[in-house]
């Protein structure tokens, strides 16, 4: 009696699991409606075809904890991608401040409240990029990244103002730069 109470309670324990699984791989499916694996069979979005779905599957995967079935190599591209993405807006948003800069020094004629406002807002949105991935810092300390964002800054100011006058290398530090009080003369 007690060994059938035992198989019984062991045979429920097991389907209740098997649901649990399958509210999981239901879950699964709301969250990436194209699926890698559903019951055995392949289904999966490949890398090169769609990137949004694939990104669902992968998201999918990870969450109901079928890691064997990750696409690794691309997951690793796409993470590495997401760095090279936060280095790439912090470069824009300095080159930008740069190019402000320049034009604040050379055109004095033209200063106003938009050049004044683009300085301030690049300022506070750089700090805050870097505020929020402090792994960025180090760049605004490496000379190959404040060269080539140097030469950005330049070939925006040229463009913008049709002058040929900027020094080759930046002028600043790239704290004078951050300098809230810190405008060229």
């Amino acid at each position: 009696m007690v060994a059938d109470l035992l198989c019984a309670l062991d045979a429920e324990a097991r389907a209740e699991d098997e649901a649990k699984e399958w509210d999981k791989l239901i879950g699964v499916i709301k969250m990436a409606p194209c699926v890698t694996v559903l019951r055995g069979q392949k289904m999966g979005t490949s890398y090169e075809k769609d990137v949004v779905a694939w990104a669902n599957e992968q998201a999918a995967l990870l969450r109901a904890g079928k890691f064997s079935e990750l696409d690794i190599e691309h997951i690793a591209e796409e993470i590495e991608d997401v760095g090279k993405s936060e280095q790439r807006e912090l470069a824009s948003r300095m080159a930008v401040l740069l190019t402000h800069l320049l034009k604040w020094q050379y055109q004095p004629d033209r200063r106003g409240s938009s050049w004044r406002r683009t300085i301030k807002e690049q300022r506070r949105a750089i700090m805050e990029h870097v505020e929020e991935t402090p792994s960025l810092k180090g760049s605004l300390l490496d000379e190959h990244w404040i060269r080539k964002t140097w030469s950005d800054a330049v070939t925006k100011a040229i463009e913008e103002t049709n002058l040929v006058v900027f020094p080759e290398a930046c002028p600043w530090t790239m704290e004078q730069a951050m300098n809230p009080e810190f405008l060229p003369e």
